[in-house]
């Protein structure tokens, strides 16, 4: 762990509202030889966006990076310092999974924090309402995304490729980041799901498992995440029409 000289602050010190950032995939659709979390979007890596954002959130205290162990001193050295992250107080070795790496994170959390924000280094256009949504929502029911309804039609498929039915799409939701836990729930899920060996693509999907309720945040069709090369072309089209912003932030 690469633990920073630096002292957390923010006019919410007292919510104890930690940002855990997840930043240790390697991206291997993008087919190129550079992580995703790296790869330029308008001149800056694609994490650097998203944490701009965490940094600037006046509910976030503090911020835990995950990366690839090779990779903590270049993080230190060429995003959080020269970018001013002044938030950013740790930077752990990740894991396999993203859930892997969410964990290592959760560990280093402070246990007098009170709400858990997780949210991926490869959406670089998350805003500071949602993360005021999902924290505020989550302190009321213990867990909240950001997620968008399904606006296609949608058909459930056989092996074959034949059309089975079309399924209702009324109550189908697609998750984002960021969200946000109570602490004790999140330590929980994932130390029941590292013991029953489960494996989830989002940590909302361990809280379900306990049967905890998880509130529902509407997000944005912005909020996407880099994942194919196309999408660095989405986001350039995004940055297009916030011009404000693209000069703020470059």
């Amino acid at each position: 762990m690469t633990q920073l000289s630096v002292t957390p602050a923010g006019p919410h010190v007292n919510s104890r509202v930690v940002a855990l950032v997840p930043a240790a995939g390697r991206g291997l659709r993008m087919g190129g030889p550079i992580a995703k979390q790296y790869l330029s979007l308008a001149g800056l890596p694609l994490i650097v966006h998203a944490l701009r954002v965490l940094q600037s959130s006046p509910v976030i205290e503090e911020i835990i990076l995950a990366v690839p162990e090779p990779d903590r001193q270049y993080c230190l050295d060429y995003i959080v310092v020269p970018h001013g992250f002044a938030k950013v107080t740790k930077i752990v070795s990740g894991g396999e999974r993203r859930q892997d790496s969410v964990r290592h994170a959760l560990a280093e959390v402070r246990t007098d924090t009170e709400i858990v924000l997780v949210h991926d280094a490869v959406r670089p256009f998350l805003t500071e309402d949602m993360i005021e949504q999902v924290v505020d929502q989550a302190k009321v029911h213990g867990a909240a995304i950001v997620a968008l309804p399904m606006r296609d039609t949608v058909k459930q498929v056989t092996k074959e490729g034949l059309v089975e039915r079309t399924v209702d799409r009324s109550p189908l939701w697609l998750a984002q980041t960021p969200q946000a836990f109570r602490r004790d729930w999140l330590e929980e899920a994932h130390s029941k799901a590292r013991t029953n060996r489960t494996h989830a693509t989002d940590d909302a999907h361990l809280v379900e498992l306990l049967g905890r309720p998880v509130m529902v945040v509407e997000g944005s069709g912005e909020n996407i995440k880099v994942t194919r090369p196309e999408d660095l072309v989405i986001g350039e089209a995004i940055l297009a029409t916030r011009p404000e912003w693209h000069r703020s932030h470059v």
